[in-house]
């Protein structure tokens, strides 16, 4: 079974190294040692800063891959046409169980992504900076980082700068939910999706983009665009970060140039010579079958010609001795947690995916993979973020690798082998903790409810399945499907409405008694009729 990976696992570098330079010196770069490795460097004007990003090909680092220039440039255009300063904000949310390239930044090399940050709000005329990340040991870092550059969030500051702590979410990675987290709410998307560039933090134009995406930045200013190019492919030039972890002997954060074989990557991890597949890109991106991987290199372009993708920058392996949908479906299952619990495509449909990769595993035959294929066509582009597109792209790129094994488990009895866990999860398993509308985000851990149907005096109203979907579903005769079941946690809320509203009285709460931990939860222990006289509704 495959460990949580560490926030700081080992690091490697393939050739010169330029991100992780000084990491053979000491264990983080503080503000002089970062100076003495890096030198000095120049502030740019605007324009400048974009025609430097556009010639080295400066793409997001973070998943999505969006050309930096046209970032700086749009948000600048819409900061003078407002008559607003704009704000700079660095996603260092990195919170897939398989990455961990921007944690080793920050905690190792903050002041690199500094550079970067501050090069672009100084060119901006930016008077804010923002730092969003979600784990201890990232704000320790970034925190004493601003403080070792006399930087903070004084209101007299010339540049306030601050750090934004989340929750470990899935969901808190997307641009919109740091956005709103910064402006007070829940570290969830909203219902409208909005460009940040046009109107992000207090409704101000606002750059936007990962850790990894400025420390690049911050080394093509120094170096210059033609030494920058001289790393790497011709139009995808420098370096680039890389997780690497699933089946290997050695998890590992690399960086490489681009153009390195894929194939040399996995042999430094110790991956299996003959993979699988590999999952590239995280666990929004594609597998690749073993085939494939000596085909491919490291770059976003080749990744995509091949099917894979560069995503957020995680490469799993898996060897020949696992189940492959055994493992997919671990991931299936997570990615359903992880929902924000707003949007009806994400929150039914993704757990609705996962069970149909548990039918296809379970024998269900070939109306089991329709479903799914169902299911997955049916969340995408139907969400507040990205997260329900990137969730059925996983799956969708399951069922497309591992034909073989598929038409073992729809077509036969099973590959015959073993799920043996080797794409990492966050240990424990967690559940949703965003509540839509507002408030602080919950615990995460395992569901600490149950509801109960008592069918004495259930007479199918049928509201439980409106107001709690995630629940309940009615059946042919128009009863609920289940007499009792966990509440996530995210719909504890729900519930209890559910149980107020319920016409028969025959719902109640009560505590799972199974659910590991101190439980402290504030929905009260309801039984029926009593309950909703004390409510008073």
């Amino acid at each position: 079974m495959n460990e949580a990976l560490p926030d700081v696992p080992e690091v490697r570098v393939v050739g010169l190294p330029q991100l992780t330079s000084g990491f053979d010196l000491v264990e983080r770069l503080d503000l002089p040692m970062h100076l003495k490795v890096h030198g000095p460097l120049e502030p740019m004007g605007g324009e400048q800063l974009a025609q430097l990003a556009e010639r080295i090909n400066l793409r997001g680092r973070g998943g999505a891959g969006l050309p930096f220039h046209k970032k700086l440039r749009s948000v600048a255009e819409s900061a003078i046409r407002r008559g607003v300063r704009p704000v700079v904000v660095v996603n260092g949310s990195e919170d897939e169980p398989a990455c961990r390239k921007d944690t080793v930044l920050i905690n190792r090399a903050p002041h690199l992504i500094l550079d970067g940050a501050l090069l672009c709000a100084e060119a901006l005329g930016a008077r804010t900076l923002v730092v969003g990340v979600t784990r201890e040991s990232t704000q320790r870092s970034m925190e004493a980082a601003l403080a070792e550059r006399g930087l903070n969030n004084g209101r007299r500051s010339a540049l306030r700068a601050r750090v934004q702590r989340n929750p470990v979410r899935m969901v808190t990675g997307a641009a919109a939910s740091l956005i709103r987290s910064i402006d007070g709410g829940p570290a969830i998307p909203p219902g409208r999706k909005i460009s940040a560039s046009q109107s992000g933090v207090g409704g101000a134009p606002t750059l936007l983009s990962n850790a990894e995406t400025f420390a690049q930045l911050a080394i093509a200013a120094r170096i210059g665009p033609e030494r920058y190019g001289n790393t790497g492919l011709y139009d995808e030039p420098g370096t680039v970060m890389l997780t690497v972890s699933g089946a290997v002997a050695r998890p590992m954060v690399i960086e490489v140039p681009t153009g390195v074989p894929l194939r040399y990557v996995l042999q430094l991890a110790g991956a299996p010579p003959v993979p699988q597949g590999v999952l590239t890109g995280g666990y929004h991106g594609k597998w690749i079958d073993a085939a494939t991987v000596n085909e491919a290199i490291v770059s976003r372009n080749s990744l995509d010609a091949v099917g894979g993708s560069l995503g957020a920058g995680a490469i799993l392996p898996i060897s020949q001795e696992t189940c492959p949908l055994g493992e997919s479906l671990r991931v299936a299952q997570w990615l359903a947690e992880e929902s924000a619990g707003q949007c009806g495509p994400c929150y039914l449909g993704l757990p609705a995916a996962a069970r149909g990769m548990q039918d296809i595993l379970s024998g269900g035959g070939p109306a089991a993979l329709e479903a799914l294929k169902q299911v997955a066509k049916n969340v995408k582009r139907r969400g507040a973020c990205s997260h329900p597109d990137g969730s059925a792209m996983f799956l969708e790129s399951t069922i497309k690798a591992f034909t073989d094994d598929l038409a073992a488990h729809v077509l036969g009895n099973g590959c015959g082998r073993p799920v043996e866990g080797v794409l990492p999860l966050f240990e424990g398993g967690r559940a949703p903790t965003g509540i839509p509308g507002g408030g602080e985000p919950e615990e995460t851990g395992p569901s600490r409810q149950k509801i109960y149907v008592d069918w004495t005096l259930c007479r199918g109203h049928g509201l439980c399945a409106d107001i709690l979907p995630e629940v309940f579903q009615l059946g042919a005769d128009g009863f609920p499907t289940v007499a009792q079941a966990k509440v996530p946690r995210y719909a504890e809320a729900k519930a209890l409405r559910a149980v107020r509203r319920c016409p028969a009285l025959a719902l109640r709460i009560e505590e799972d008694t199974r659910a590991q931990g101190e439980s402290r939860s504030n929905l009260p222990v309801l039984s029926q009729g009593r309950g909703r006289r004390a409510l008073g509704r």
